[in-house]
């Protein structure tokens, strides 16, 4: 097909659900990215976080190859070799649960908010979040998402639901009720704009739980995977959740989900509770066991965290000649860069030159690499942002 058939069948068969731009990608490897017409880009924003291995990790391409040879899908009533190991691999590196594997970020959140009814044994049964959280698109993650702008237009939502300011304990504990059940926390806003949670926050929050006896839900669809220099993000903290949620990353490419219960209240999910048909298949459990390897072999965690500060050290230094850069904050390899001025505009100049980063709340840039980015990729990224801040200050004078 050619570049106007493709678009024409877009505009005629496609629901317009996104903002999307004008190229058509052809090819992955890495960090690059190669559209239809042969121009390459360097994607600082891999997938939105999905390809945290890179485009076609060779240790995920070989295990799918070698999987899709043998069997695709097999119903959940069916035990599988992959989704056991897969499984324990996750347990291996976070904390003593069991797993429920699905298809997404959102589907892991509604399983979670599930979980908490179940918890809460009929008699309690909300959930406090965060303002400018984001946790998923379905009814129930979008209720417990704290941003209006995302729920317009689709009340009434399901109810038991509040969010209450970010990094604020006494907040939380203000909005406690006999019917709270749980806590819900990105440690990590993405999309709300890289908002970090403080340290002696979230120690105070798993202190409230424990006291009040809540569960505290760590999202970590967009934070888990080595993402923030560590397996999991919770692990910054010292703490350790009461659920967790993954996606994003944990396949490598391919789709999954995965909510995950500590063994002390993992026993409340039984049989014909909780379904999927198609979570944690031969395949894309395969390829996840890909990504656990590709991270662990490449030791990709620790490249994670030095060339997550190689960036902002390199960012902060731009700062005196670009005053508009207000703030340069991150975990790991996710990195959010605050400006004064919208976004838009150095965005679309990045992206003009052959670098994919991302704008979220209009004032900030999310620069997301994969793991395994290298120091020459940066300096490259850094050359064309770098320009890219040039042009727009050039254009406020």
């Amino acid at each position: 097909m050619t570049k106007k058939e493709i678009f024409n069948c877009y505009d005629q068969f496609v629901f317009p659900t996104y903002s999307r731009l004008p190229v058509i990608f052809v090819k992955g490897k890495g960090s690059v990215l190669t559209d239809i017409d042969g121009k390459k880009y360097l994607d600082f924003f891999p997938g939105w976080g999905v390809s945290n291995v890179g485009h076609c990790h060779p240790k995920v391409m070989a295990a799918v190859r070698d999987q899709v040879s043998k069997i695709i899908h097999l119903p959940n009533n069916f035990f599988g070799v992959n989704q056991a190991k897969l499984a324990r691999e996750i347990v291996r590196h976070s904390f003593d649960g069991k797993i429920f594997f699905c298809n997404s970020g959102a589907e892991a959140n509604e399983a979670a908010i599930k979980f908490s009814r179940l918890f809460g044994g009929g008699e309690r049964f909300e959930i406090i979040s965060t303002l400018n959280s984001f946790h998923g698109r379905t009814l129930g993650a979008l209720a417990a998402t704290g941003q209006h702008k995302h729920q317009k237009g689709f009340a009434p939502l399901p109810a038991g639901f509040i969010a209450v300011p970010f990094n604020d304990v006494d907040a939380v504990k203000a909005a406690t009720t006999p019917k709270t059940v749980a806590v819900m926390l990105e440690l990590v806003q993405g999309e709300g704009g890289l908002n970090i949670a403080k340290v002696e926050y979230v120690k105070a929050l798993r202190q409230w739980c424990d006291e009040k006896n809540l569960l505290l839900i760590i999202d970590e669809v967009q934070t888990g995977i080595g993402r923030t220099g560590e397996m999991f993000a919770y692990k910054h903290y010292g703490v350790v959740p009461d659920v967790m949620t993954l996606a994003k990353g944990l396949g490598g490419g391919l789709p999954i989900g995965v909510m995950m219960a500590h063994r002390r209240v993992a026993h409340l999910l039984q049989p014909g509770m909780h379904g999927t048909t198609f979570g944690g298949s031969p395949l894309v459990t395969k390829a996840a066991l890909g990504v656990f390897e590709a991270i662990q072999k490449d030791k990709m965690i620790k490249n994670s965290r030095a060339m997550g500060l190689y960036i902002i050290d390199k960012i902060k230094g731009m700062q005196k000649r670009f005053p508009f850069i207000q703030d340069v904050r991150g975990l790991g390899l996710m990195i959010g860069v605050e400006l004064s001025v919208e976004g838009k505009g150095i965005f679309d100049a990045c992206f003009e030159n052959g670098l994919i980063i991302n704008c979220t709340q209009g004032n900030v840039l999310r620069i997301m690499p994969a793991l395994n980015v290298t120091r020459k990729e940066i300096d490259k990224a850094l050359v064309i942002l770098q320009k890219a801040f040039l042009i727009e200050a050039n254009k406020n004078g």
